[in-house]
Order: structure tokens, then C-alpha cells, then sequence
């Protein structure tokens, strides 16, 4: 990317915070990675793929959050815990056999995301999973509780799993 595109879109992303973070992808022909870099500092934490297993283990006791997969052709959000998982056969493997189960090639992944932003008028919180393309895996939204508040305690659980991942990328 060109560094005027590069200070074009971190000027649209200071202004824009809460926009969909794909929109914004496709429009300016980026990949998402490249929309979360652009975001101010002060909302996005990054850390390695390699952290990917503790970071979803970490997730899994959380209790209740929302899980969105959004591609070309949907938008597919699972509400509920997020099942323990362990690696084997080359996967990360969910480790329930009802509900949110599958198979996650967490070998793919090459950053983990702490988003922190306002979207629709309220304060969100999200852990993005990126892919070695840029792309975004899957992102774990913080939950929230009857008010529609963020949960205290999902986000004190998402600050230091965020301190805790992104310090590992400087060792």
C-alpha cells in the first residue's frame, strides 16, 4: 500500500472507527489486517497467530459471548461459551460435540487482533483471529448484559488475555 493510501485510510479509520471492518476492506481493496493496522492505537492490540490455542482456551471461560464469521456471503454469529479445544491431526479442535464444535486450522493464523472501539453507539470489545492472507478467521466479541452493557468481567478477562498475548509478541 501506497503511504498516501496508508494515511489515507488511517485518517478515514480515526474518523470512521466503528466502521465494518470488511466494508471498509473491500471498498479500499485491502485486507482486513490492513483496516485493523489502520485503526488508532489506542483501539487495536496486536499479538502472534502462535498464540492462538491459549488465546481460544482463554475465550472458552469466559461464559457466554458472540462468535461471527463474516464472509463474502454472510454473516454468521453463534451466542453461547465457546467449547475448550486441543490441537491434533493439524487442527484446533473444539472439543464438544453439540452446539459451537468444528475444526480450526489455527496453524493458518498469524496475529491476534484486541479490538476496543465504539460501533452503532455503544463501546465493543473484540478478539479478531487474522489469517496468514490478512483475512479475519472468526472474531470473539466480548458479552454484554442486560442493559447491553459490556460485561465487567468478560472485559477485564479480554485486557489482560490482550496484555498477556500482545507482550508475547515482543519476546
Amino acid at each position: 500500500m501506497l503511504n498516501t493510501d496508508l494515511a489515507d485510510l488511517k485518517a478515514y479509520m480515526a474518523d470512521n472507527p466503528g466502521a465494518v471492518i470488511e466494508d471498509v476492506a473491500r471498498q479500499r481493496k485491502v485486507t482486513p489486517r490492513a483496516v485493523l493496522e489502520a485503526l488508532p492505537d489506542t483501539m487495536v492490540r496486536f499479538g502472534p497467530g502462535s498464540e492462538f490455542a491459549a488465546a481460544m482456551n482463554d475465550v472458552a471461560q469466559w461464559g457466554e459471548v458472540t462468535l461471527i464469521v463474516h464472509t463474502d456471503d454472510a454473516i454468521f454469529e453463534f451466542t453461547g461459551s465457546v467449547p475448550a479445544g486441543e490441537v491434533g491431526r493439524g487442527y484446533f479442535n473444539l472439543m464438544q460435540p453439540k452446539g459451537l464444535h468444528g475444526h480450526l486450522r489455527h496453524e493458518r493464523c498469524a496475529a491476534i487482533a484486541f479490538v476496543e472501539r465504539p460501533f452503532m453507539g455503544k463501546s465493543s470489545a473484540f478478539i479478531a483471529f487474522i489469517n496468514v492472507d490478512g483475512g479475519i478467521m472468526f472474531k470473539v466479541f466480548v458479552g454484554r448484559d442486560e442493559t447491553r452493557a459490556l460485561r465487567v468481567d468478560q472485559l477485564q478477562r479480554f485486557h489482560a488475555l490482550g496484555e498477556r498475548i500482545a507482550s508475547a509478541r515482543a519476546a
